[in-house]
């Protein structure tokens, strides 16, 4: 089913990358005025800025959305750390606090599960019929439609992304997405199974339990409705860790599934650091599932501390180094494009990014250049502006990692030819840069940049044989 969904989900971003390399969020977010308050009047007159250095240069827009819910949520109820700490989340655009929320650690994550344990063994969730089940989560999808704008401001403020990709691609996704699932719920049948003998065999699916779950900063919305949807629709009940960089939007839709009906301690949210809460969760005995995105160097940990607990089954979604293969008969301009926004999607925070690059030799000189002029052309700005394709990265830990991997294909010997440096002198914001004469042993071909960074290497074959 996860499978089926996320193609659906492909193909909804598939869509609005191609037929809109340029996308205006006005179409999509709806009534923009109301949405991004006061810094509207700005946008029309920077809206066709041709240097990315200068969109990204002008004041910031104060987007017009309340930050309403900061707090942990544990058993239907939005309250404070158990310690009382608090920490910042940033505006990526200029690294100055949106808000201070609730830090969960241990303690938090003991009273999360012990809610959603409650829910589960007591309460009547997993007792309710599938397709009252269903009708909840329908009902959450209407919501999330209903509050899309704020939704989608709040998700580009805290994270960075464009708000036409926000409002125009991913909230309508998270709605697709929950809808989708709700359809399951009444869908899950049981099986019969032949037998030898008189004998009757037959399989029933149950819910597991209480599953722990922990979404990443790249697409903190899309990974709460693929985490959450399916689990809940099973009559599972849940406690999610979100990222530390990206709490506010998880906090938000989760008030609005409480809206919806679900019933208190279903689902509870904890926001907090890895080594804290993040391990306390993977760690806890009171966990029957575990679902983990993120890098493949914390899946390791996330594996290792399950296995060292009650042995929980652990669902993990990695990162990758992605292929993009160019053949001489390809369109070139089509294949420049598509190359581009496989890279540079998301500010290249995508870890299924295609950012090895890899061009035949016959067209390989024409493909560099004309990505040259692409990744020249892309525009770098605030994420709230008209025509910006790309807003900064998500922190300054991201930002200086991408830069440390750019004086590394520099000090490899690959020909840096667009971008290699930050944009402005305020905020996270990183010119789009292309490398040419890549090898496959440099770290910039081997190891996931997780940023706007597009390295292209040159292959040839001779009948059926491939030389890189």
């Amino acid at each position: 089913m996860a499978a089926t969904v996320r193609r659906a989900a492909s193909s909804v971003l598939s869509r609005f990358l191609l037929t809109k390399p340029s996308p205006s969020p006005a179409s999509a977010a709806g009534n923009k005025s109301a949405l991004l308050g006061a810094g509207a009047a700005a946008l029309h007159r920077f809206s066709t800025a041709p240097a990315s250095a200068a969109a990204a240069a002008e004041e910031p827009i104060q987007p017009a959305v309340e930050v309403k819910h900061t707090q942990l949520l544990i058993n239907g109820n939005f309250v404070d750390a158990a310690s009382g700490k608090t920490f910042p989340t940033l505006d990526p655009r200029t690294g100055e606090v949106i808000a201070r929320v609730a830090e969960g650690d241990s303690e938090d994550i003991d009273r999360a599960v012990a809610a959603a344990r409650r829910a589960f063994d007591e309460g009547p969730w997993p007792r309710m019929t599938a397709y009252e089940r269903c009708r909840v989560l329908l009902r959450f999808a209407d919501l999330i439609e209903r509050h899309a704008e704020e939704v989608a401001a709040l998700e580009t403020w805290d994270n960075g992304k464009t708000l036409a990709q926000a409002a125009g691609a991913e909230v309508p996704m998270v709605a697709r997405c929950v809808r989708y699932y709700a359809g399951w719920a009444d869908k899950i049948h049981g099986l019969v199974a032949p037998a030898d003998g008189a004998h009757h065999v037959q399989v029933l699916h149950e819910p597991v339990g209480v599953a722990g779950q922990i979404i990443p900063w790249n697409f903190p919305l899309l990974m709460f409705a693929w985490k959450v949807g399916p689990a809940l629709a099973c009559g599972n009940t849940v406690v999610l860790k979100t990222a530390e960089q990206t709490p506010l939007s998880a906090l938000y839709v989760a008030n609005l599934l409480h809206e919806a009906g679900l019933p208190e301690g279903v689902l509870n949210v904890v926001s907090g650091f890895g080594p804290t809460a993040g391990a306390a969760l993977c760690s806890h005995m009171g966990v029957d599932k575990l679902a983990f995105t993120g890098s493949t160097g914390t899946g390791q940990i996330v594996l290792e501390l399950a296995a060292r607990s009650n042995l929980k089954p652990v669902t993990l979604e990695l990162g990758g180094k992605s292929p993009f293969i160019v053949m001489d008969d390809a369109d070139v301009d089509q294949a420049v494009e598509l190359a581009h926004q496989a890279v540079f999607f998301n500010q290249g925070q995508c870890c299924c990014a295609g950012s090895r690059t890899f061009v035949h030799e016959r067209v390989y000189d024409e493909f560099v250049e004309k990505s040259k002029a692409r990744a020249l052309k892309r525009v770098v700005g605030d994420p709230f502006r008209d025509g910006v394709e790309q807003g900064p990265q998500i922190d300054g830990e991201q930002f200086n990692k991408i830069l440390r991997y750019v004086q590394s294909g520099v000090d490899s010997g690959a020909t840096l030819v667009a971008g290699g440096d930050r944009v402005g002198d305020r905020g996270f914001y990183i010119q789009p840069t292309v490398f040419a004469d890549a090898k496959d042993e440099m770290k910039i071909a081997r190891e996931e940049i997780f940023g706007p960074v597009q390295t292209i290497l040159k292959f040839r074959y001779t009948r059926r044989m491939i030389f890189f």
